[in-house]
């Protein structure tokens, strides 16, 4: 059985702990995860803050950015291996994490490698009583010893996306990845070490939440700041354990997110855009799709073609070219997901199509499936339109004006993203800038210029990621006043 370790301070470690990793496909145990006990986290931890200290600390960006380079070139090199891994713990197809996950794995590495390189800071000129006059310049330095805790829908992607830019600034980091999904975080250790980063500046420290790893790193008083994506009620668990010690957090959490389709828009573009904002990944992206608005007059035709679209929709293993849809991540979140299929019923929704499980081959039967689902006929306060699903589902209700189709949209605790198809270049312009999301597509969806901010409103996040956004979350922007 493949054993999944902690790796501390360079080197990987065992623990008198596991439990299991399963497949989504088939319900099988792929491997045996070390659970990391509170000492080990404590030997991360340290390890971290002598890298800080040590090596690490003591290097120029320049060499900085030379190893960072080398990791992004080390994850292309061994481009299948993390493959592989990344599609047996999410049973994602391969056609999505070939040209999603893996490449941006990588590139999040060679992009703030570019970043810190080339990043400008303020310099102003003063002047003084005595006529001598001053200078004011800033300077950056690393934040500390970084707690990332990770989700496990783009467990690679999102888990860089942090680690990236921490590395950049200087920091180290403590990475505790989601117990779902821990083979790409461990593997990335080898390359690490392949790529000449120190040890002790990149760390993996594997388990749960409540008393076990999430929990440990996230109330150590070593840890100097957190980021976090995930669901909001965690992210309002991780913001308390971080207000002691007043450490600063980045949180990127849930999402309950609108699409708006006027008659205007490209239909084509627009049915095509929205399934994959409403299925891709089987619906488990925070920046899904869960709530679609149509303008009236062509409601009933948007519905027909999308429910062509999702029961088009090839199911199978993550190695059959054919297949463009997986299994959820587990059993426990299926019967969530499930629920949420049987509310909806429950509040008085039409089927469109979906609302089960489907049949699968006998060899995929203990796989985590679920059908593509749509509804429509739900008013907005029904609890199906107001709390996060993450699953392939979305309810299309129709619209009757501009200013009518915005107020819905906003009226949402989330505040993360949203999708405006249209091609009245005002509207767009009008619509996007009126709504409540911290990032808005137009006539696109998840098209992502990684130098741009990212992050939610509302209970969707606290802060922004992305470009120089990122900076400021991973660096101290320090003053120097020199009297002349």
């Amino acid at each position: 059985m493949k054993q999944i370790l902690n790796f501390i301070n360079g080197t990987y470690q065992p623990s008198n702990r596991t439990f299991p990793d399963r497949s989504p496909v088939t319900g099988e145990i792929v491997a045996q995860v070390h659970e990391a006990s509170r000492e080990q986290v404590d030997a991360a931890v340290r390890a971290a803050r002598a890298a800080l200290e040590g090596p690490w600390g003591k290097m120029t960006v320049a060499e900085r950015v030379e190893r960072l380079y080398a990791v992004a070139a080390g994850i292309e090199k061994r481009f299948d291996e993390f493959l592989v891994a990344e599609c047996e713990d999410t049973g994602k197809p391969f056609s999505l994490a070939r040209h999603v996950d893996i490449p941006r794995g990588a590139a999040n590495f060679r992009i703030f490698a570019d970043i810190i390189k080339n990043v400008p800071t303020e310099f102003f000129e003063m002047a003084t009583p005595d006529g001598r006059g001053a200078i004011n310049y800033s300077y950056r330095t690393p934040v500390g010893v970084v707690g990332v805790i990770c989700p496990w829908n783009l467990p690679l992607l999102l888990m860089t996306w942090k680690v990236g830019p921490a590395l950049a600034c200087g920091n180290t980091v403590v990475v505790k990845p989601s117990e779902e999904t821990p083979q790409t975080a461990a593997l990335l250790g080898e390359i690490m070490n392949e790529a000449g980063i120190p040890p002790g500046v990149y760390n993996v420290v594997h388990g749960f939440g409540p008393d076990s790893a999430g929990e440990f790193v996230t109330t150590h008083p070593g840890v100097n700041a957190i980021t976090f994506t995930g669901e909001t009620r965690t992210g309002e668990i991780i913001m308390k354990a971080a207000a002691q010690g007043a450490r600063p957090v980045s949180l990127e959490m849930g999402g309950k997110n609108a699409a708006i389709v006027f008659a205007d828009c490209d239909f084509d573009a627009a049915i095509e855009g929205t399934m994959r904002s409403v299925f891709a990944n089987c619906g488990q992206v925070c920046l899904g799709t869960e709530r679609v608005y149509v303008e009236r007059p062509i409601f009933d035709r948007f519905v027909e073609a999308l429910k062509r679209g999702a029961e088009g929709l090839q199911l199978g293993r993550p190695d059959d070219p054919a297949t463009n849809m997986g299994p959820l991540i587990s059993q426990e979140h299926r019967e969530k997901v499930l629920s949420y299929y049987r509310l909806a019923v429950e509040e008085g929704a039409t089927v469109v199509t979906g609302g089960g499980i489907p049949e699968m081959p006998k060899e995929l039967a203990g796989g985590s499936w679920i059908q593509p689902t749509i509804w429509t006929g739900l008013p907005d306060t029904a609890r199906v339109m107001r709390e996060e699903i993450f699953g392939p589902c979305c309810h299309i209700a129709p619209f009757d004006s501009e200013e009518e189709v915005i107020a819905r949209a906003n009226d949402s605790d989330y505040g993360l993203a949203a999708a405006v198809w249209t091609t009245n270049l005002s509207r767009a312009h009008r619509v996007a800038q009126k709504l409540e999301v911290g990032i808005c597509w137009v006539n696109s969806w998840f098209l992502r210029d990684l130098r741009t901010p990212f992050g939610g409103a509302k209970r969707s996040g606290i802060g922004r990621e992305g470009g120089v956004h990122s900076l400021e979350f991973y660096t101290e922007l320090k003053n120097i006043c020199i009297k002349l």
